[in-house]
């Protein structure tokens, strides 16, 4: 994948690995959809509690082979002992991929849930960079999180040390968790900037097509949902339609005010649909082009 570099923007997309065969045929729809804007990268997650490893790995393969797209393949801890993370990279590497986002996951009761170590498993992402970083061959990137990490209880000074920590440790790039409030990655970006760091910082999108999605989301990520949009969300929830053209209209805002404050790059979280990314696409690239 291309790092950003100052003076460009980078876009990217993120899919899930979808449960069974009616989802994998939307996924590679959407998919299929969204290639024509020759997005800089493609990611594919793991489910919660790393449950869709196998099929993350399967897709991930197939997306490179078919598309030659640079994807993005994510690697966590849960669940998974030291030789079997080094098992997966080469799997990685055999598959043709390059890039990884090494993140410490989720337990399966969520963020919020006690964390358990996998028998010769690894605690924290900034090992598992390390990890990727000794295998060799791979750019490393890592989770940011405007909002502040659910397990840094409010403490955002431990996320910006932890962040530095990766960066030290191998990572390039850090894609962040869903936001709403441009200042929260503004203030991230500096407090990290004055610490001299130079890993750059892409938005993570997320643009709503489902009040109960949102909400949900929001609850596992631990992401405020702002008081005016969750306001502006309940006056027009029985409508999806009215949602997705809300949704499109507040991600188009929020993209357009992280570019004029110098966004690197935006990450649409696509939740392997293609309709509102590609209208906050064509409505970023049409005014830029005024």
């Amino acid at each position: 994948m291309r790092i950003p570099i100052e003076g460009e923007v980078t876009y990217s997309f993120e899919f899930f690995p979808p449960k069974d065969i009616e989802g994998e045929d939307r996924l590679w729809s959407a998919m299929g959809a969204l290639e024509e804007i020759s997005p800089d990268f493609i990611s594919v997650t793991y489910g919660a509690g790393g449950s869709t490893r196998d099929r993350t790995i399967r897709i991930t393969s197939e997306i490179t082979a078919r598309t030659g797209i640079p994807t993005v393949a994510h690697l966590t801890c849960v669940g998974s002992t030291r030789d079997e993370l080094l098992e997966i990279l080469t799997r990685y590497k055999d598959a043709g991929i390059h890039t990884i986002l090494a993140l410490r996951g989720d337990p399966a009761g969520g963020p919020r849930a006690t964390w358990v170590t996998a028998p010769q498993g690894l605690n924290h992402a900034d090992e598992l960079v390390s990890l990727a970083a000794d295998f060799g061959g791979f750019k490393i990137g890592v989770a940011a999180f405007p909002d502040g990490h659910p397990a840094s209880d409010g403490n955002f000074e431990k996320d910006i040390e932890v962040l530095l920590r990766k960066e030290e440790r191998g990572a390039t790039f850090a894609t962040t968790q869903f936001f709403f409030d441009v200042d929260k990655w503004k203030v991230l970006t500096d407090r990290l900037a004055a610490k001299g760091s130079n890993l750059p910082i892409i938005a993570g999108i997320l643009p709503v097509t489902s009040v109960h999605q949102l909400t949900r989301m929001a609850e596992l990520s631990g992401t405020p949902i702002p008081v005016a949009i969750s306001e502006a969300f309940a006056k027009v929830e029985s409508n999806p339609d009215d949602v997705r053209k809300l949704g499109v209209e507040i991600a188009t805002k929020l993209c357009e005010d992280l570019l004029e404050a110098g966004a690197p790059g935006l990450h649409f979280y696509t939740m392997n649909t293609s309709t509102a990314t590609r209208e906050i696409f064509a409505q970023i690239k049409d005014k830029r082009r005024r």
